[in-house]
């Protein structure tokens, strides 16, 4: 019963994302939707990066790009390049409708492994309905395919009612300045029992499994961004919506929490350029190793963090 509901879902949304296609793509000067930030949750992460994985390089000050050993990174460079010379075309209107083979590949993913991941959706609301009251769900809205917007399910991993101006400040220190995305998880006495663990296997978007069978999301793709956060977006910036925003991606499974939020940008605005069946495939084998290094690091900053405080504590 529960596969024929899912079915009836999937070939609902598949209908609507077809009539949709006909959509433009967003132009250079698309006006965008005012939010409160009061009641926007900047981006949350989910998968990490993975072993071996340096941050992304850089320019610097001469404009050149820079690996972290201190040599030009002519391969970068010309993926930069390529991707500034492109946007403006995207931008302006002209680009690839979502192929076929992705719709496919999603659904059947999702159906196959269903007897994995549903019982743990189960386990992971009702853990969040034992230790903390209130709602298991977060929903948000989202800036989707093309500029569309839609309500993001997630498990809520934080107390009812928190303040949120903090989340925002950090956003944008991270889409204005130069240093890596960084999450606020470590000592943060806003999440509940068992949240860091949730966000770092990536456990708190499960739901928006639900927003793949819908159509307003994939498995693979650039992480939706929320309103105030599009809202700030350059103009070449903004192809990175000429993609269905995903679980995982690109950036996820490439540095991650290690690069900056205009690296993030340009390795997304790639992958809607290069957007292939082989290159999913590829992205969905290296999320399982980048999350586990996710977990790695995690508990590693959480063990720092609590041997800084104890010496704190001592030494006062």
């Amino acid at each position: 019963m529960a596969q024929r509901a899912l079915w009836a879902v999937v070939i609902s949304s598949t209908g609507r994302r077809m009539a949709a296609c006909g959509n433009p793509l967003i132009e250079r000067n698309m006006p965008t939707v005012d939010a409160n930030p009061s009641h926007v949750v900047p981006i949350e992460d989910i998968a990490a990066s993975r072993p071996g994985v340096s941050p992304v390089s850089a320019p610097s000050a001469s404009g050149t790009l820079v690996s972290s050993a201190g040599k030009t990174d002519h391969h970068t460079l010309q993926v930069w390049e390529d991707v500034r010379g492109n946007s403006a075309e995207a931008a302006n209107g002209r680009g690839e409708e979502i192929p076929l083979w992705k719709r496919v590949l999603d659904v059947s993913c999702i159906l196959l492994s269903m007897p994995f991941w549903l019982p743990v959706v189960i386990l992971v609301a009702l853990w969040v309905k034992v230790v903390s009251p209130g709602p298991i769900f977060f929903r948000q809205e989202r800036v989707g395919y093309r500029g569309s917007r839609f309500l993001l399910f997630k498990f809520r991993t934080m107390k009812v009612n928190v303040e949120t101006h903090s989340h925002e400040k950090h956003l944008e220190q991270l889409i204005d300045g130069n240093a890596p995305m960084t999450k606020l998880d470590s000592g943060d006495p806003r999440i509940i029992a068992g949240g860091r663990i949730l966000r770092a296997l990536g456990l708190d978007e499960s739901p928006q499994l639900f927003n793949v069978l819908r159509g307003e999301m994939s498995l693979v793709g650039p992480r939706p961004g929320t309103p105030y956060e599009f809202q700030r977006y350059k103009d070449w910036q903004r192809e990175r919506v000429n993609a269905l925003p995903g679980l995982t991606g690109y950036w996820q499974v490439n540095g991650k929490n290690k690069t900056t939020f205009t690296e993030m940008v340009h390795m997304d605005i790639w992958y809607t350029r290069k957007l292939s069946l082989w290159l999913d495939l590829a992205i969905m084998v290296k999320t399982l190793p980048a999350i586990a290094v996710q977990l790695l690091e995690t508990r590693i900053l959480a063990r720092t963090g609590n041997g800084a405080r104890k010496a704190a504590a001592k030494q006062g």
